[in-house]
């Protein structure tokens, strides 16, 4: 027996926000089609799945019931302030492909393994000789970095800054010194209740003539891109919901 695929399959982002919008303005069709006909899913979490599996189904009827589909979370373990796969048994979460099954990978990341757990279960299935489809999808990074207008030659992406205070005030100054250096774009991100606390402390420590872009709520209704000097950010702040996802940017003049 052939073995299956790993799929990556994106979702929106409105997880938590809105789950009530049409797929079909985020996801291509070749997505849903795809997610309508899997029966073994790796998930970041179960419960949102089940959400995003109701709405294909809307779309384009599940192939089986969805009370029948295999939805397995990914365990996930804390490590220097951001979210990593657990490592105990990913083979066994890969067991359907080694018998001739695709397994979906789904995550709360829009992309799966792009600034998510799932990268562990990518490395495992190559590691297996398991193929791996990604299908197209929103990035929430990539989308916040095209409407910044930074540079996006040179970027990278750091993830989580540290909560303590005076770590991530230092932090910051060393990843505004890295900026300028190398004419870089710094990409992080925030749980959505400290994104307030996060931009306080950057517009504290950075330069004022420092560009910081902020994206909130990318493919929402009510998402927004700003981008400004440090000193127009402090001259007219604006307000960051404290539960919905955003990403934040910089680049040093």
């Amino acid at each position: 027996m052939s073995a299956g695929r790993l799929i990556l399959v994106p979702n929106s982002l409105d997880f938590g926000v809105s789950a009530d919008g049409d797929l079909q303005e985020v996801l291509p069709l070749g997505v849903l089609r795809t997610a309508a006909r899997l029966m073994h899913w790796v998930a970041e979490n179960a419960k949102t799945t089940r959400g995003f599996l109701k709405r294909v189904d809307s779309i384009v009827p599940l192939a089986q019931p969805l009370q029948s589909l295999s939805i397995v979370e990914l365990q996930r373990a804390q490590k220097g302030g951001a979210r990593h796969a657990a490592s105990p048994d990913l083979k066994s979460l890969l067991q359907p492909a080694l018998e001739g099954h695709d397994v979906g990978l789904i995550s709360e990341a829009g992309l799966p393994a792009i600034a998510d757990p799932g990268a562990a279960l990518v490395q495992a299935a190559h590691g297996l000789g398991i193929a791996v489809q990604p299908l197209s999808g929103p990035s929430s990074l990539l989308m916040a970095l095209g409407a910044s207008g930074l540079n996006g030659q040179s970027f990278a992406f750091v993830g989580y800054l540290p909560i303590d205070a005076g770590e991530r005030g230092q932090r910051i100054r060393d990843l505004e010194a890295l900026s300028k250096r190398a004419q870089q774009t710094q990409l992080m991100i925030e749980t959505p209740y400290r994104n307030e606390a996060l931009l306080g402390a950057m517009l504290a420590h950075l330069r004022g003539d420092t560009w910081l872009s902020v994206s909130s709520g990318l493919t929402l209704n009510t998402g927004w891109t700003h981008t400004a000097r440090v000193s127009a950010w402090k001259g007219a702040p604006r307000a960051l919901s404290n539960d919905v996802p955003a990403v934040f940017s910089l680049l040093a003049a």
